[in-house]
């Protein structure tokens, strides 16, 4: 009952109740949209021809979209070409020293980011619209009803307003509903393929134990990207006491959380937008031999070359966003400010190195494990035979997205409740939006 009765109390406060509906809205927009299909294209010559198996990447790409890709929506290329946008603007800023001294601007710098994001977003956009309709008159050339060179154009305009639309959608979430807009657009798109899939997986087994099992199995797993996306090395801060007229400051113990997947859900997409690369290249030029060569390992998520090249480029990626997300050294500088230091550490350079280290020491097992948590569909549909839809939700990039998605709009969601003197969704735990005593 005080679980039913937190979620009444959301729709108490009007701002969240109102945030929360607006969200709603935009998502419903957003799969309404995946619908809607490119012009000059018929959509029933389209069903069962376009070639996307869901153990190919474009599968796997069709199911961050919502469907819309097989569909030949409108919105077919998401909102992934602003996520490689990002991608490369946050790669050129560790080596542009132009990008480097924006990055330092506070916010005039990172208005200037994001503009210059959104521009990349659409020569991406163009770019990746061009590899869409070549590989659909190729896949399904039954269901393109214009001139070709004509459906080139209309897509790439058509394609590129989708893009920046849902890039507008996701950014209109952010600042006015509920969450992180890019987010939610993409959790939204893979949630709605798991009736289908599981309804697959359950007509395709003949017993109903194995079915069990393999809910079971969903369930551990999901517990544990839980636990790895809640996890916290703690480290005790002792404060100074200070006397400030007649009160007292300082004197206690406090500790810095550091978390063990510190990046959280972006280092997956991240590697995720780039095993995309050598798949799209290889859809503009279908009739070369050499190159479809080069690429054939970058179509099938379930391969051997896929998943060990995967695995470690989401290693990196982990390692490259937690230093771009954390930095030990402004750390340090703040806690000196405030009159804190880490007992039996100096203050200054050494406790950046002691910071430095441990960060270090949790995000490599962290690492490790959210690699090995990315590849398990692959491992899932080869050694246990779920089928390649189904499979998808048991790792990789979907649960990851699922889980650390929904996690943070619970905590977004928690802290208006405790900003209005509401409990939140759980007397105990880690997910609240509020600190333990």
């Amino acid at each position: 009952m005080s679980l039913i009765e937190n979620f009444r109390n959301i729709f108490k406060i009007e701002d969240l109740k109102n945030r929360i509906l607006y969200t709603v809205g935009i998502l419903m927009v957003y799969r309404v949209g995946s619908y809607i299909t490119l012009p000059g294209v018929d959509a029933n010559q389209l069903i069962g021809s376009s070639g996307n198996a869901a153990s190919s990447l474009l599968g796997l790409f069709d199911l961050f979209v919502g469907g819309a890709f097989s569909r030949a929506g409108v919105f077919a290329l998401g909102i992934m070409p602003y996520i490689t946008a990002a991608i490369i603007i946050q790669l050129m800023g560790a080596v542009v020293p132009y990008f480097q001294k924006l990055q330092r601007e506070g916010e005039e710098g990172r208005r200037k980011i994001t503009r210059l994001t959104r521009y990349g977003t659409v020569g991406i956009t163009l770019v990746q619209a061009i590899g869409f309709s070549i590989n659909l008159m190729s896949t399904a050339p039954q269901a393109i009803v214009v001139n070709e060179f004509f459906f080139v154009i209309t897509s790439m305009i058509v394609l590129t307003a989708g893009t920046v639309f849902v890039m507008w959608l996701g950014e209109r979430i952010s600042e006015r509903g509920i969450g992180n807009g890019i987010s939610l657009i993409i959790m939204i798109g893979i949630i709605a393929a798991l009736p289908a899939n599981f309804y697959n997986e359950v007509t395709t087994k003949a017993n109903a134990i194995l079915v069990i099992i393999e809910v079971a199995a969903l369930i551990l797993v999901i517990a544990a990207v839980v636990m790895l996306t809640q996890g916290t090395r703690k480290i005790p801060v002792q404060y100074a006491k200070r006397v400030v007229g007649r009160k007292v400051y300082g004197g206690t113990t406090q500790y810095l959380p550091l978390r063990v997947n510190a990046a959280g859900v972006m280092p997956i997409i991240f590697a995720q937008s780039i095993m995309f690369i050598p798949s799209t290249i290889g859809s503009f030029f279908p009739e070369n031999q050499t190159v479809q060569f080069l690429t054939q390992w970058s179509v099938d998520f379930t391969g051997l070359t896929y998943s060990i090249v995967f695995f470690f480029v989401c290693v990196f990626f982990t390692f490259f966003y937690t230093a771009i997300a954390i930095n030990p050294k402004e750390m340090a500088d703040t806690m000196k400010r405030q009159g804190g230091f880490i007992p039996g550490v100096r203050p200054g350079k050494q406790t950046v190195e002691f910071i430095d280290n441990i960060l270090t020491k949790i995000t490599l097992p962290g690492s490790l494990f959210l690699s090995f948590v990315a590849i398990l569909p692959a491992i899932a549909v080869g050694l246990f035979g779920v089928t390649p839809g189904f499979a998808l939700f048991y790792g990789g990039t979907s649960l990851l997205i699922i889980v650390g998605v929904a996690l943070d709009t619970l905590q977004q969601i928690e802290s208006h409740l405790m900003m209005r003197h509401y409990d939140g969704f759980m007397k105990t735990g880690r997910i609240k939006g509020r600190r333990r005593a």
